[in-house]
C-alpha cells in the first residue's frame, strides 16, 4: 500500500537529466529514525524505490554516529551541524540537572524549562539547548532569501534538524502535526490538509497489509519478557482510533513524506533565486524497531514500504522539475529483541538487570554507606548517571567509589568512567570504527550536562529490564550496531559512488555547504568535507 499517494496528487515520469548543475536550489536532508546500516545492508538488494535510487550515489555504507549516546535527539543534532554531541550539547534525549528548582530535575532535549508549567515529559517545544547553528542557518545568514523547513514525526528531530530559526516547522505531537514557530500564522493550507488526512486514517480500522516472500519468511512469533506480550508476525493492522498502531507503521513515514511534498509546493521551495533546505525526519522506523524488534515481518514490511514512498516522493519532486539535491541518514541504528537473538544464536544477548537502575543500584549504596538519600540519580542502566548533590564531599568521594567498584564487578557492565576521566580525553581524530570506548563516550561529554559517571553496557545487552507495550527493543548504546548507520548522497544525473570508508554523519554538513559554495569555518565544526560528493569542491583542510 502506498501511503503517500493517499494524500499527494500523483506523479509523472522520471525525466531524463544531463551532469548535475554546480549549485541545486533545494537540499533535501532526510534522516531514517534507528535506521542502521545492518539494516540498510540486509534489505539493499530488495530496494527498487527511492532507498535504490539514493544507493546508486555516494553510498556510505560505513557511516557513523560515532558517541556513545546513540539515542535521536544526540544524532539528530549530529546531521546538518556539522559537530558531535560534545559540541552541540545534545548529550541525550534527556538529561539531570540537579541544580534547577523544578522538582522535575530532568530535562528534555527540546524543551524550555524556563517556561512555567514545562516538565521533561510535557514540556514546551524549544531549540534552547542546541549550542551550534545548523546549515539552514548559515544559508539564511548568507542569504536572507533562503528558507528551511523541517518536518518530523518528533519534535526532537524537527527541532535538531531545523535549528533556531527556521521559516517552518512541523512535528507529530500525539494527535496532530503542530509547530512551536508562533510565527506561523495562518496555518500552511498544507498542513491542515494533512491533520485532516491522518485523523481520517486513525479513525478508520487498517486491514493488514500483504507481506512478499521474504517478510513472510521472517515472519515467527516471539514471545518476549514474562512470556504474555509476542512479535514477529505482525501486519500493522489496527482498531478504529488506535493513534500509537498509525505511529508505529509505514502509514506515519507516508504521512510524513506527504506533507513534506505538500509543503514545498505551497511554499515554492527549490523554485527561487536562492537555494533552500527541507529537513524530514521519518520516525516510524523506530517506532517499529522499539515496538516489534528489527528482525522480524514488521521490519522488512516498514522498510520495503518506505523505499516505495520515497521513491514516489522524489519522482514528485522530478516532475516539479526541482533542482534538488537530497541526503538520507540516519539518528542511530539499532538491535533487535534479545529472544529472538538467542533463536539465533547470540547466546549473549539479555535483558539488564533491574539492579542496575541507578534508583536501585543508589538505595543499595544507601545502605552500605548508611547514607540518606538517592545517592544515584539516573533514568536507565546505561548512559549518565548523577551523584547527589545533596551528600557532602566527603560521603560523596565515598559513594562515588561505591558505584564505581559495584558496576566494575557487574557482569553485564563493560566499561564505567567518571566526568573526571572523560574530560581529560581528546577528542578523537581516528576514523570512527578505531574509537576506543573512552573516545565514543567523549563525543557525547558535554561538562555542563553530562553526569558524574558513564556507564556503558557490555554488548548485547538490552537496557529494558521489562519491556512494555510499545517498548521492547532499543538502541543507545556504545556498539556498532547502534552507532553504524549508512549516508547517501544523491543529484540527478549521478554515476554510484559505493563506499566502505569509515565517515561520519558530521561530515555531511561541510559536504553539503560545499556542494552549494557557502563557507563554514573548519574550526566551528568536528566534520571533514567528503571530496568529489555530488560535486561538492571541498576547500582545503
Amino acid at each position: 500500500m502506498r501511503y503517500l499517494f493517499a494524500a499527494v496528487a500523483a506523479v509523472i515520469a522520471t525525466p531524463a537529466f544531463a551532469q548535475p548543475p554546480r549549485l541545486p536550489k533545494l537540499i533535501v536532508a532526510i534522516s531514517v529514525d534507528q535506521f542502521s546500516a545492518d539494516l540498510f545492508d540486509e534489505y539493499r538488494g530488495l530496494f527498487s524505490g527511492g532507498l535504490a535510487r539514493l544507493a546508486g550515489g555516494a553510498a556510505f555504507r560505513n557511516g557513523y554516529q560515532g558517541h556513545a549516546a546513540t539515542e535521536t535527539c544526540p544524532g539528530h543534532s549530529t546531521i546538518v551541524t556539522g559537530s558531535r554531541p560534545s559540541r552541540t550539547g545534545i548529550i541525550a534525549n534527556a538529561w539531570f540537572d540537579l541544580g534547577q528548582a523544578r522538582s522535575d530535575k530532568a530535562v528534555y532535549c527540546a524543551e524550555d524549562e524556563r517556561v512555567p508549567g514545562s516538565s521533561s515529559s510535557s514540556y514546551t517545544v524549544s531549540p534552547l539547548h542546541l549550542k551550534v547553528p545548523t546549515l539552514g542557518e548559515l544559508m539564511t545568514a548568507a542569504d536572507p532569501a533562503s528558507r528551511t523547513v523541517a518536518v518530523a514525526g518528533k519534535d526532537r528531530g524537527a527541532v535538531m534538524m531545523g535549528g533556531q530559526r527556521p521559516a517552518q516547522r512541523w512535528y507529530w505531537d500525539g494527535k496532530k502535526f503542530a509547530t512551536d514557530l508562533k510565527a506561523v500564522t495562518p496555518v500552511p493550507v498544507s498542513v491542515a490538509a494533512a491533520n485532516q488526512a491522518v485523523a481520517a486514517l486513525i479513525a478508520a480500522p487498517a486491514m493488514p497489509l500483504e507481506a512478499p516472500a521474504y517478510c513472510n519468511a521472517k515472519s515467527r512469533v516471539v514471545a518476549i519478557g514474562d512470556g504474555k506480550t509476542a512479535v514477529g508476525g505482525g501486519r500493522f493492522a489496527r482498531a478504529a482510533g488506535d493513534a500509537s498502531g498509525f505511529r508505529a507503521s509505514p502509514a506515519f513515514d507516508g504521512m510524513t513524506l506527504a506533507l513534506a511534498a505538500k509543503l514545498i509546493d505551497e511554499l515554492a521551495l527549490g523554485k527561487r533565486r536562492a537555494t533552500d533546505l527541507i529537513a524530514i525526519g521519518l520516525s516510524a522506523t523506530d517506532y517499529v524497531g522499539h515496538t516489534y524488534g528489527t528482525g522480524g515481518a514488521e521490519m522488512c514490511l516498514q522498510l520495503l514500504s518506505l523505499d516505495r514512498d520515497l521513491g514516489d516522493f522524489l519522482r514528485l519532486l522530478d516532475a516539479r522539475r526541482i533542482d534538488y539535491a537530497v541526503v538520507l541518514t540516519a539518528d542511530h541504528g539499532g538491535e533487535d529483541i534479545p529472544e529472538r537473538l538467542r533463536l539465533l544464536g547470540v547466546t549473549e544477548a539479555a535483558r539488564s538487570m533491574a539492579s542496575l537502575e541507578p534508583a536501585a543500584l543508589g538505595k543499595r549504596l544507601a545502605a552500605e554507606l548508611k547514607l540518606s538519600g538517592p545517592v544515584l540519580i539516573g533514568s536507565g542502566a546505561n548512559g549518565d548517571v548523577y551523584l547527589d548533590r545533596a551528600l557532602r564531599p566527603a560521603d560523596r568521594t565515598r559513594a562515588i567509589n561505591a558505584a564505581l567498584a559495584a558496576y566494575r564487578a557487574d557482569p553485564q557492565v563493560e566499561a564505567v568512567f567518571t566526568r573526571d576521566q572523560l574530560a581529560r580525553i581528546a577528542a578523537p581524530v581516528t576514523t570512527p570504527d578505531r574509537w576506543t570506548l573512552a573516545e565514543r563516550a567523549r563525543a557525547s561529554f558535554d561538562v555542563q550536562r553530562s553526569g558524574d559517571l558513564v556507564v556503558l553496557l557490555k554488548r548485547h545487552i538490552t537496557p529494558i529490564a521489562k519491556p512494555g507495550k510499545g517498548y521492547a527493543a532499543t538502541h543507545g548504546s556504545a556498539w556498532d550496531y547502534d552507532r553504524r548507520v549508512p549516508i547517501l548522497m544523491w543529484r540527478p544525473g549521478m554515476t554510484n559512488r559505493p563506499s566502505d570508508a569509515a565517515v561520519e554523519t558530521i561530515d555531511i554538513m561541510p559536504t553539503l555547504a560545499a556542494m552549494i559554495g557557502l563557507r563554514v569555518d573548519p574550526r566551528s565544526i568536528d566534520g571533514h568535507c567528503l571530496p568529489g560528493v555530488a560535486g561538492a569542491t571541498c576547500p582545503p583542510r
